[in-house]
């Protein structure tokens, strides 16, 4: 696929250091921060194109790392997208295909657990003596479940184990490895999340550690600390949004969502440059790769208009789409030590293709069933880069729908689930990367190409199934 949509770094208010020269890589295994902002849109950071949000820590990251123009998620979900990125395994192939909660014995809903037998990226570091953190959003099983981050190759833990309880920035509890802390909702979720982080980089600086880093912000709730939208409370004509739910379950109302959202994507960013601070404070910056993403398109949830900001850049959908809106994710890759400052790459990877980064960085063969491929041959610019064949995802709400992406070429079924309505769509990523065209009618052969891949691309799960008729 040719690149197909490039956009330039605004001037950047927080520089970090960085190097001119691609050095080979170093001799000690590098320290990995791998972000995972929830829910935020590709055109949510000044770096692709944001004229009204200020993102100058992750701007940073760009201006002196490597910007990826055509990266994917793993899911347009969190669960399966998360699932994907810890196993390597797309959703035709991945445990977890979709968000699905079950309760535990106390009655707290927690998210389907990712099976003992999964090889994580978490334990093929532990295999090389890397200390590992996931501190923010689990959402791949609960407390005492097989799902568990402990028992998924990560030493410590903090933060939401369920996506439901992390609707809420002022929650009841969050989980410490295996202990319940009770904040009665007398705590901002974010900095508390933000603090472990900050301590488990300081305490682990000494030798090789892997953070996966994965605040809830800017997920709905929309809300922040009392007085805290800064310099954008005022800017937006607003329309407040008014709790639509009685029984406790919906979002919380906010009579200023665009100043909210704003101010909470600003508040992800100064994040960002906290620990690029604390890894220029402790002298190990230039081996540490800082991976920067969102797990899925831009949400329109507690009063939040994803079109107004232009969360969504160039590209059509949101959160459960599987139009490139709902999918195609910033990727950011800052590694000192080996990239070229302000480069971009039109190389197209996903969530699936950093297991076997991993692998191919620590010098351990991939696992057996990992759809993914490394892209340390694009982060390096040593060796050949390897290219997918295609890209595929299947979501399993909203009747379920299928894609599959080749050669530019994209195929979106919907309803797969209901026969009277189910249909697909054809679009060329390359003449049209907004998806306005449908080009199906004019390309059969082409359609039917794509839609075997599509049905070869998937094994049965007895969660998470298509009709059994499907074509």
């Amino acid at each position: 696929m040719k690149l197909i949509h490039v956009l330039t770094c605004p001037s950047v208010l927080l520089p970090l250091a960085a190097t001119d020269s691609q050095a080979a890589k170093p001799a000690k295994l590098p320290n990995i921060i791998y972000i995972m902002a929830d829910d935020l849109g590709i055109g949510d950071l000044g770096c692709y194109g944001q004229q009204q949000i200020k993102t100058p820590g992750v701007d940073s990251l760009a201006a002196h790392g490597m910007l990826f123009t055509n990266h994917y998620s793993g899911s347009t979900v969190s669960a399966p997208s998360r699932c994907v990125l810890m196993t390597g395994k797309h959703t035709g192939h991945s445990y977890v295909r979709g968000n699905r909660g079950r309760a535990d014995a106390s009655g707290e809903v927690y998210d389907h657990p990712l099976a003992a037998e999964e090889v994580t990226v978490a334990e093929i570091l532990k295999r090389h003596d890397y200390a590992t953190a996931c501190v923010g959003k689990w959402g791949l099983g609960g407390p005492n479940t097989e799902g568990h981050p402990n028992n998924q190759g990560f030493d410590y833990f903090f933060g939401y184990l369920g996506q439901g309880h992390a609707h809420r920035y002022y929650p009841d509890f969050l989980w410490e490895n295996g202990t319940k802390i009770m904040l009665n909702k007398k705590v901002y979720s974010h900095d508390l999340i933000m603090e472990k982080a900050l301590k488990f980089i300081d305490e682990n600086s000494d030798h090789p550690f892997f953070l996966y880093l994965t605040p809830t912000i800017p997920h709905a709730d929309l809300i922040l600390p009392p007085g805290e939208l800064g310099e954008y409370d005022g800017m937006f004509d607003e329309t407040p949004f008014v709790k639509k739910s009685k029984n406790g379950k919906g979002y919380t109302s906010q009579p200023k969502p665009r100043a909210t959202y704003a101010a909470m994507v600003s508040r992800l960013d100064k994040g960002v440059q906290m620990v690029m601070d604390l890894l220029r404070k402790k002298g190990i910056e230039e081996n540490t790769i800082v991976i920067f993403t969102s797990d899925n398109g831009v949400h329109a949830e507690g009063g939040h208009d994803p079109y107004y900001f232009d969360s969504n850049g160039i590209y059509r959908g949101i959160k459960r789409d599987l139009y490139d809106g709902g999918v195609h994710t910033p990727f950011i890759v800052y590694y000192p030590a080996v990239i070229k400052e302000a480069t971009t790459a039109d190389h197209i990877s996903a969530f699936w293709d950093f297991l076997p980064t991993v692998c191919d960085l620590v010098d351990e063969k991939v696992p057996e069933g990992v759809d993914g491929i490394s892209y340390l041959p694009t982060i390096t610019g040593k060796g050949k880069q390897k290219q997918h064949d295609y890209l595929y995802f299947e979501f399993h709400e909203r009747g379920g729908r299928r894609s599959i992406l080749k050669d530019g070429w994209k195929l979106v079924e919907l309803d797969v689930n209901v026969p009277e309505s189910r249909h697909m769509e054809l679009y060329n990523l390359t003449n049209d990367p907004s998806e306005t065209q449908d080009l199906y009618a004019q390309n059969p052969e082409k359609v039917a190409e794509l839609l075997e891949l599509m049905n070869g691309a998937r094994t049965e799960n007895p969660y998470w199934n298509f009709t059994p008729d499907a074509p």
